[in-house]
């Protein structure tokens, strides 16, 4: 075979797929249609729960550099600032990354392309994907390379991270239902000055079109995105920056100077009926697609990537039955559908025309979201939501258990320890335990015999506001999501939950 794992498109989904497998030392080709990243992009924002990922590949110090931590959110209305919101309130005691990072696709793709060359593997620019089948325990696919002939390609495995029109979906025959919102959205980089260039992410409540400003890193450029109606008359494929600068101008007080670029796209809200099909799997845009209120889609992408790698990992080094691939379906599908359904809620309400919507976005939420803001649970419910932190597994074949407030398929709940935090232990990519307290003598000596890291934190008060029991048992996947919770140090309880999985770690 040419590689274990052939991965169809470039984007930050198939590029984190390849470093992750990679690391662990999987074979991979990571082929695309284009001849080199983009130079523009919609994706904005990396989420916390992203960032913590990174640490396991040592990318979120180089992502928080290169990028912009948001401290706040500003409403306007009437042409003025009616609220701002700080994200410092909200999330220091839940993550090591309690802001809104604006890193654009670009420049992260790059990032992830230069990492990967580091690992020795580099993207095969202008090579399409013709077609594939399986043949027996591997994929054989037809390429098309830069210089316009045809070759074949054998992996134990495809992923499809090639986008909404996924090449890789299409030869799965893999059903796409869903529809188009009945919006054009736009993004514009511009640079300029006025009050909304004031680094927080600026949205406008008056209108029914969605209308926001993200501050990026230089302070003196920032990305517009809105969404255009399709009834007002004009030609939409064919717009300009000046067809609709007229109302970003007016309500957010704009003085835009430079235009350095701009485009329209209209976007569906869709999710793949299967994510595994065989040896082919889906991830990203190809498996799921929403509206970009929210900063999700690229995210949510990353982590279908980290969620498969370290299982086909497992896989293919016989450490795991192929059944432990089913359970990518299961965990990330689930998730995309909660997804979906909650972004389509949000963008209907923000986006919502009628006397009732406007009563809603212009009176109520000036006044109801700053003093949601200073309640913590409806802050920590706002920023787990978008960060991603609060996503989870539980119910499916990888979680067992509670101890405290966590649960198996829960992430580990992030904690100060000592001069650090208890995520630095979980920078591996492996199997580990966490003990909060003492750990006895029996766990010592299954984790030095299984060879799965024990790290063990002395017990401290921010240890139980986190949700964590004192002495209590967590079994960690390569993911970092919670496998296993056991109020007692239960060793048998561990070799059950392997006996059953058949994983060996």
């Amino acid at each position: 075979m040419d590689a274990s794992v052939l991965i169809v498109g470039a984007g930050p989904t198939g590029l984190v797929l390849a470093l992750w497998l990679t690391k662990q030392g999987v074979p991979v080709r990571i082929i695309d249609q284009t001849a080199g990243p983009g130079a523009t992009s919609r994706a904005l924002a990396v989420q916390a729960r992203t960032l913590e990922l990174y640490r396991q590949l040592d990318l979120a110090d180089a992502v928080v550099a290169k990028g912009y931590a948001v401290p706040g959110v500003r409403l306007w209305l009437g042409g003025r600032e009616a609220a701002r919101i700080p994200f410092a309130a909200i999330a220091s005691d839940l993550t090591p990354y309690g802001f809104l990072h604006i890193f654009p696709q670009d420049e992260h793709e790059r990032l992830l392309i230069e990492r990967l060359a580091a690992l020795r593997v580099a993207v095969e620019r202008s090579t399409e994907l013709l077609g594939y089948a399986e043949d027996g325990g591997r994929v054989s696919a037809r390429l098309r390379g830069p210089d316009g002939a045809e070759r074949t390609a054998e992996a134990a495995f495809i992923a499809g991270c090639d986008g909404a029109h996924s090449a890789v979906r299409a030869g799965s025959a893999v059903g796409y239902p869903g529809a188009a919102y009945p919006q054009t959205f736009y993004v514009a980089d511009v640079a300029g000055a006025g009050p909304a260039f004031n680094g927080d992410l600026n949205i406008e409540l008056d209108q029914s079109d969605f209308l926001a400003v993200f501050p990026l890193a230089d302070g003196g450029r920032v990305r517009l995105i809105g969404a255009i109606r399709q009834d007002d008359g004009r030609d939409l494929d064919k717009l300009s920056f000046d067809d609709i600068s007229d109302r970003a101008k007016r309500l957010l007080r704009l003085e835009v100077e430079t235009v350095n670029w701009f485009s329209t796209y209209r976007i569906s809200h869709r999710v793949a009926d299967h994510f595994r099909r065989g040896r082919t799997f889906l991830l990203g845009d190809a498996a799921h697609i929403h509206t970009p209120v929210g900063g999700q889609g690229m995210n949510t992408g990353i982590g279908d990537a980290i969620n498969l790698a370290w299982k086909l990992a497992a896989v293919l080094a016989g450490r795991a039955p192929d059944a432990l691939l089913d359970s990518f379906e299961a965990e990330r599908r689930a998730f995309a559908l909660r997804l979906v359904q909650t972004t389509d809620r949000f963008f209907n309400v923000a986006a919502a025309e009628g006397r009732l919507a406007e009563i809603v976005r212009t009176r109520i939420a000036p006044i109801a979201l700053p003093l949601a803001a200073k309640l913590e649970p409806a802050r920590d419910y706002l920023f787990r939501t978008i960060s991603q932190i609060t996503l989870n597994y539980r119910g499916e074949g990888l979680a067992e258990g509670r101890a405290g407030a966590v649960h198996g398929g829960d992430r580990m709940p992030w904690v100060k320890a000592g001069a650090g935090d208890n995520h630095q232990a979980l920078a591996a990519i492996g199997w580990s335990a966490h003990v909060y307290g003492a750990a006895d003598d029996g766990l010592r000596q299954w984790s030095e015999a299984r060879r799965v890291p024990l790290a063990v934190f002395p017990w401290e008060k921010p240890m139980g506001h986190a949700g964590l029991r004192e002495n209590a048992l967590y079994l960690i996947r390569p993911d970092t999501y919670v496998a296993l919770a056991e109020t007692a140090q239960s060793v048998d309880a561990v070799e059950r939950f392997f006996a059953r999985t058949q994983i060996r770690p």
